[in-house]
């Protein structure tokens, strides 16, 4: 039994080896990155965990464009080519929904004549708003001519109403885009809908407009690029300032080129801009034109030496954290630099007083095109420009058509706050600059911890993979450690991910690309492990060690069921957390023991992987006849891989007891146990030396040679010289010989005559290679 587990463990190496070695001579060891995630689930472990479920179109691809989310109905409707999806918010696999609203052929027609291609001429769904309680407003491309409808689904007591009422249908401009991927965003708020949008055929005219509802329809202005300068729509939101409703402001997050830069129109500025809801423009200047408008530069940058920063302009998305207080959210910013020199991202963390401070601070000002961008020190019209028609202001004017002249034409001369709006501590809250893939989108879930609150973020990328990251900010020394819990892959191919909406509710997260939805737990603990150390360490503010598992974390007061909770966020000190703890019997028996056996001369691999990739892994060896264990040194001839340690020469003093531990925030744990072997030249002599002809007498051979052609070779002898072994013969004997047991060949006397030879003179004619024959599973190679 020895001698199997043996062999079987040593073909295992050789496939390891023979990768790590192509590896090494290809790419060179890479040292280990410690800003890895500490797990890497991948879409197959998702799935066997019982942690996803993913919903795929029954017929073609679903071309996702928008989702909503809808508690109340507790339906994920989903937007896509010619099509809108009711999916359960419990299993999104489960128990769909569809309505088919596809173009018109007439729509379609006059598309194609247009110069557009065929795929392009379909009804892409990229509004879905609550209308009210029992309807949806929907809104398509329409095969390049928006459209807009009401779609039923009644209350929550009624049965699953989903139904498209064609006598509602309404042209759609100003309201959607035209193109499928063109950059837009939009809110729905009493009645109205706010949209910021590319609102031609062309591409070529960014507006925000207000449409529907009681009052007048309402843009900003026509090719002034004082307002907008090739915007990249992001977000919006309404957002009220205090408890007077015509108070309220509707913010928008873009991009825009910068005009008050000195570098050019190339620049990149990520902005903020708002309008008042209740504004109508003015009565004789900016007629059916924001009177209101306004934007700020949204900062987002890195600290550097001599004041010169590191800036990410590109804003992917945002993301609003509401609080207890309705009116100060907490915006999250997913920033990309625009930079040629490396690839990175950063999210940036805003209070809405930083936002209000910049838009009730100066006005920037710029005489002539000579002239600098500076802080406008003039006499500012009264009432504020940028400022609504309500009480809070005065009372003074019924609306903006009544604001003095000389107000509207200085909001039209002066779009730009001076002052900037930056992040809270004055920096990102988490900074990656590996450039492994491009983020798209954010969700964000603040999590009560047993030591305050944690701000959990989900990052959503280019290749279907959501990474789960907390941030934990010193106050001390004003610096931030981001930790990444876990990557998930959520799709199986690499897709990008086009939206996420998150339940706090249900604790889940729904994730859209175009190939289909994927809903996600925010947590499963128990994959940390199953002892408290391993709780401790995972650092995931949604569990903690309760005695027994590791589980869900609540508060005090919720719906705890244990009192003994430990738990270290901002830490990860398992040794105090964990003391009485750490080296019970169940946990020294989790440590896993191997025999390898490796051959004097060649390359030998021991495999140790820690689950945590963050760990550090340190080996130690015990020598033969020795009581003491010392740290493994590399050298040239021995190298620590992310696979494990390789002997790239092996001699015979390697052999001995080797430990492998990982260590992770000061917390040591022995996760392998392996006992090395060399099997040396002079026994390897011995062994295949032996008297052949009494062996043959009473043995059946394991295979017939001539069964296989001489073109082909045996399985593992491509790896054998991958790894560039010495005694080639000697180790393919060793190997046939240690496959070919007593056991297999009892069965081979049992198997039809095709394995014995046809006549007394073939057999006299066998050749002593013959004497050791390949495994009987390699045939079929």
């Amino acid at each position: 039994m020895m001698a199997i587990s043996g062999a079987m463990e040593l073909t295992k190496v050789f496939l390891l080896v023979a990768w790590v070695v192509f590896q090494v001579h290809l790419n060179g060891l890479s040292a280990a990155d410690t800003r890895q995630p500490r797990l890497r689930l991948s879409h197959k472990e998702l799935w066997d965990l019982n942690r996803t479920s993913v919903f795929h179109r029954p017929a073609g691809a679903l071309d996702l464009r928008v989702m909503l989310l809808d508690e109340y109905q507790e339906r994920l409707f989903v937007g896509g080519r010619d099509l809108v999806y009711s999916l359960s918010l419990d299993h999104v696999s489960d128990n769909h929904k569809e309505i088919r609203w596809p173009s018109t052929s007439q729509q379609t027609e006059d598309c194609q004549r247009k110069g557009k291609e065929s795929n392009e001429c379909a009804n892409f769904v990229r509004v879905l708003h609550h209308y009210n309680r029992t309807h949806l407003l929907a809104c398509g491309t329409g095969a390049f001519d928006p459209v807009c409808a009401f779609i039923r689904v009644g209350l929550r007591s009624e049965d699953k109403i989903f139904q498209l009422e064609p006598q509602r249908i309404e042209r759609g401009r100003g309201r959607c885009p035209f193109d499928r991927s063109s950059p837009f965003s939009s809110t729905f708020i009493g009645g109205e809908l706010f949209a910021g949008l590319y609102s031609d055929y062309w591409g070529r005219d960014a507006a925000i407009f207000r449409t529907m509802g009681r009052q007048p329809h309402i843009r900003t202005e026509h090719d002034d690029e004082r307002l907008l300068n090739e915007p990249k729509f992001v977000g919006s939101g309404v957002i009220p300032d205090n408890d007077d409703h015509d108070d309220n402001k509707v913010y928008f997050f873009f991009t825009e080129k910068a005009q008050e830069t000195d570098k050019g129109n190339g620049a990149i500025y990520a902005r903020v801009g708002r309008v008042c809801a209740n504004d109508v423009g003015g009565q004789r200047t900016l007629i059916n034109k924001w009177s209101s408008f306004l934007k700020s530069r949204l900062i987002c940058s890195v600290p550097g030496p001599n004041g010169i920063d590191t800036y990410f302009d590109e804003l992917q998305d945002i993301f609003l954290l509401q609080t207890r207080d309705s009116k100060n959210p907490e915006i999250f910013g997913l920033f990309t630099t625009t930079s040629n020199i490396f690839k990175g991202y950063a999210i940036c963390v805003y209070h809405m007083s930083s936002i209000r401070e910049s838009f009730n601070g100066p006005y920037a000002h710029k005489e002539g095109p000579e002239y600098h961008w500076s802080m406008y020190e003039g006499k500012v019209p009264y009432p504020r420009p940028g400022s609504c028609a309500s009480k809070v202001n005065g009372g003074r004017h019924a609306s903006t058509r009544d604001y003095p002249d000389d107000v509207l034409r200085f909001s039209r001369s002066h779009p730009l706050m001076y002052e900037p709006v930056k992040p809270v501590h004055k920096r990102p809250a988490l900074v990656k600059t590996d450039g492994n893939y491009n983020v798209k989108q954010i969700a964000v879930d603040r999590v009560e911890a047993e030591d305050g609150p944690y701000d959990v973020l989900f990052i959503g990328t280019d290749n279907g993979i959501v990474l789960k990251v907390i941030t934990i900010y010193n106050q001390q020394t004003e610096i931030t450690e981001e930790v990444i819990l876990e990557e998930l892959q959520v799709f199986k191919a690499p897709v990008p991910i086009i939206s996420m909406e998150i339940s706090m509710k249900r604790q889940q997260l729904y994730i859209g690309s175009e190939s289909g939805v994927t809903q996600v737990k925010l947590h499963q603990c128990h994959i940390y492990g199953s002892a408290c150390a391993d709780c401790c360490l995972a650092r995931d503010p949604y569990c903690a060690w309760d005695g027994v598992s590791c589980s869900r974390y609540y508060p005090s007061g919720m719906q705890s069921k244990r009192r003994f909770r430990r738990q270290d966020i901002r830490h990860g000190n398992a040794v105090q957390q964990c003391f009485g703890q750490l080296f019970n019997d169940e946990t020294v028996t989790k440590t896993e023991e191997l025999l390898v056996y490796g051959i004097e001369y060649n390359n030998t691999l021991l495999e140790c992987m820690p689950r945590s990739l963050q760990a550090k892994v340190i080996w130690f060896v015990q020598r033969a006849h020795e009581t003491r264990k010392e740290e493994v040194k590399t050298d040239d001839r021995l190298v620590k891989t992310d696979f494990g340690l390789l002997f790239l020469k092996l001699h015979r003093m390697d052999a001995g007891i080797y430990f492998c531990q990982a260590v992770e925030h000061d917390f040591v744990h022995t996760i392998r146990k392996i006992t090395l072997e060399v099997l040396v030249e002079e026994r390897l002599e011995e062994m295949f030396h032996k008297e052949e002809d009494e062996e043959l007498s009473h043995r059946q051979p394991c295979t017939v040679q001539s069964s296989i052609s001489q073109a082909s070779k045996p399985w593992y002898k491509d790896f054998l010289q991958l790894i560039g072994y010495n005694n080639f013969q000697r180790v393919e004997e060793y190997c046939e010989k240690v496959w070919c047991t007593d056991k297999k060949r009892r069965k081979l006397k049992m198997l039809p005559s095709k394995w014995k030879y046809a006549n007394p003179q073939e057999k006299k004619a066998r050749t002593r290679s013959e004497h050791y024959r390949l495994p009987r599973h390699t045939l079929s190679l």
